[in-house]
């Protein structure tokens, strides 16, 4: 895992040296945008429309819109004056019941890893969190910006989840039929309540797959068997869960190299 931060969790007189990493990653199908007579990588270039040409980068500033159509520019200088230095440090606020957050103001996740030095004070946090069901509140800076997170523990391991912000978290108060519900009979909430203990198990992520993504990977794979990519050099065999032995991969480039004709050489292929 590469570190996405080093530092230390400060509560009381107590300092916790760790390292941040990611704890989740998309696994979602990505695809390339191409030109569809030439099979070639899409560039995006950036052009001011007003005088129809393209930018460079030393000639692009920061414009906050304070109303339709007009700016007001920022200059770098003048941000990096407003921010933060980076923090070193989780300061922890003060500890709270899970149930207290509401899960929507919940972002990104990150791993807590101890530093060599920092094991036994790591455990004896992480054990606390533990014994306690107790999550930690804290402050820091992350990329020059100010950030509330949470600190909890799971299986030994201390996981940070970064939080919005109040005014970040949307109101309830305007989304529709919500806030005036009609009567409930009571048969009708048993019912409903006895279905929702009959359906009741524990948690179990691994039951759960993409199925979607599955599926691209295999309309992928059964286009690569049959020669269908969109690069100029064809690929001597798919990537697959199998492992493809190097005498096949080379019996296959062999007859891939036969059924092309010979470039730039003025030769033709010959035939049987």
């Amino acid at each position: 895992m590469h570190t996405m931060w080093k530092g230390s969790i400060s509560f009381g007189l107590i300092n916790v040296p760790v390292r941040m990493y990611k704890a989740t990653e998309s696994q979602s199908v990505r695809f390339r945008q191409l030109h569809k007579a030439c099979k070639t990588p899409i560039q995006y270039q950036k052009t001011c429309p007003t005088c129809d040409i393209e930018v460079k980068a030393e000639d692009i500033v920061k414009g906050f819109e304070y109303a339709k159509g007009q700016f007001v520019v920022i200059e770098d200088d003048e941000l990096e004056s407003l921010n933060h230095e980076r923090s070193q440090t989780l300061d922890i606020v003060h500890f709270t019941d899970a149930h207290e957050i509401d899960p929507v103001y919940y972002d990104n996740t990150y791993y807590l890893a101890p530093e060599q030095t920092g094991r036994k004070a790591y455990a004896l946090l992480a054990q606390a969190l533990g014994d306690t069901h107790k999550i930690a509140v804290a402050r820091t800076v992350l990329r020059a910006n100010e950030a509330m997170a949470c600190i909890r523990m799971s299986d030994g391991v201390l996981i940070m989840q970064t939080l919005f912000w109040p005014n970040e978290v949307r109101s309830t108060s305007e989304l529709p039929f919500v806030h005036q519900a009609p009567d409930v009979a009571e048969e009708e909430l048993d019912m409903a309540v006895k279905l929702i203990q009959q359906l009741s198990k524990p948690f179990d992520p691994a039951q759960f797959k993409d199925e979607r993504k599955d599926a691209v990977e295999r309309l992928v794979e059964q286009k690569l068997a049959h020669m269908e990519t969109t690069g100029e050099v064809e690929k001597p065999a798919a990537a697959t869960a199998d492992v493809i032995s190097l005498m096949d991969a080379l019996q296959k480039s062999i007859q891939m190299t036969k059924a092309e004709p010979l470039k730039g050489k003025g030769r033709k292929k010959k035939t049987s």
